[in-house]
């Protein structure tokens, strides 16, 4: 099959979906890889690199596309995407459609096939897809948030582990799967108090466990307004598989926070789950709101993309081989249960109303089980 990578498009995205080593192995497995020219320079990788290994570069976006029959690429395609998209294409990426109905319709009309990097899942129930992106994005959100606390930026000026005769700050994290469990780990090694909101007893105990310094509560409504109130940071981890993200904090709890906190939505690729959340980019990623500092950019591993593509490659390629090697419907990944999206994407019939139907409000005693599972 002919593979093609293309440069990622989306403002100051460094990442790239496969490495050369990666490509190397498609190659030896007889497939022809093509890449878009410089598509690896922010992740480290030159073209020279890919062409020592068999694979081909193509000059444009034009040419990229033109030859592939699968495209492989890191995230959701936009305009300039778009226009060399057509119906034979395999699309294989992080899509997120349930935040974005015009993409989906999009999509629908061109007709290709594609599949959801964020909806591939295992028979337990795990995204392996998702989860390194995740991890990163968790621990970028705390290093975020801690910088943007800084008085110079706005915040309000607290060091959030403390040191003798202060207070340590405080992070408040919704969700422990990939995203808000290292969030919470990564603040409660730098010190601060931390309370994580869950509805999982398993998940429950593995933050108890990251020390004495963590707290992990059911997040009943009044609870949650409550430990807002002495917030510093708060990073939003929620996600429920291939659908719009609930909104857990709500305007009002927003209000009752202290100045100069900081909000962290991770959940902004699916909607955010925030009711103040809009969706920013690494070239303008804040926002004041409520006199909160809102940090929202939807590609928060694209910000250290020669880890992030390594990382994700490695998940990935498993999948690419499979897909690579013959029709869709008779190559499931390895243990899937789903491989979502596409043509007959669950987004054009009536059970995928997380991708068409506006957001609907869920109060955070009552988000569905398995919704605070992170990113």
């Amino acid at each position: 099959m002919r593979i093609g990578i293309p440069r990622e498009t989306k403002t100051l995205e460094g990442r790239v979906a496969l490495v050369p080593a990666a490509c190397a192995d498609l190659v030896r497995r007889g497939h022809e890889v093509w890449i878009e020219k410089d598509a690896g320079i922010k992740s480290g990788f030159t073209d020279d690199q890919y062409t020592a290994l068999g694979v081909k570069v193509a000059p444009d976006a034009a040419a990229l596309y033109e030859k592939a029959e699968l495209v492989v690429k890191v995230k959701e395609p936009i305009e300039g995407d778009l226009q060399h998209l057509r119906r034979d294409h395999l699309l294989f990426c992080y899509l997120h459609l349930a935040a974005e109905p015009v993409l989906t319709r999009r999509l629908l009309d061109i007709g290709l096939t594609g599949v959801a990097f964020e909806t591939v899942e295992l028979e337990n129930g795990d995204l392996p897809l998702l989860a390194p992106m995740s991890i990163i994005a968790g621990r970028i959100g705390v290093q975020v948030g801690t910088h943007l606390l800084h008085q110079p930026m706005g915040g309000k000026g607290k060091l959030l582990g403390g040191l003798p005769s202060t207070e340590r700050g405080k992070v408040v994290v919704f969700g422990a799967g990939m995203a808000g469990g290292n969030s919470a780990a990564l603040a409660a090694a730098g010190g601060a108090n931390v309370v994580v909101f869950e509805k999982r007893q398993d998940r429950m105990a593995e933050m108890m466990r990251l020390g004495p310094n963590v707290t992990a509560l059911y997040p009943y409504e009044d609870v949650v307004a409550r430990e807002l109130e002495t917030a510093d940071i708060v990073v939003g981890a929620v996600l429920v598989t291939g659908a719009k993200a609930p909104h857990v904090v709500t305007r009002k709890m927003i209000q009752g926070m202290e100045k100069g906190s900081v909000l962290v939505d991770i959940s902004v690729d699916q909607g955010g789950c925030f009711e103040t959340t809009r969706a920013t980019t690494w070239k303008e990623p804040t926002y004041v709101e409520e006199g909160i500092t809102h940090f929202a950019v939807t590609n928060m591993p694209g910000a250290v993309p020669q880890t992030s593509s390594q990382a994700i490659c490695a998940a990935i390629l498993p999948w690419v081989q499979k897909l690579a090697s013959g029709p869709v419907a008779r190559q499931p990944g390895p243990g899937a249960r789903h491989q979502r999206r596409g043509r007959e994407d669950r987004a054009s019939r009536p059970e995928g109303h997380g991708a068409l139907t506006p957001s609907r409000y869920t109060p955070c005693g009552s988000v569905p089980q398995g919704a605070a599972t992170g990113r």
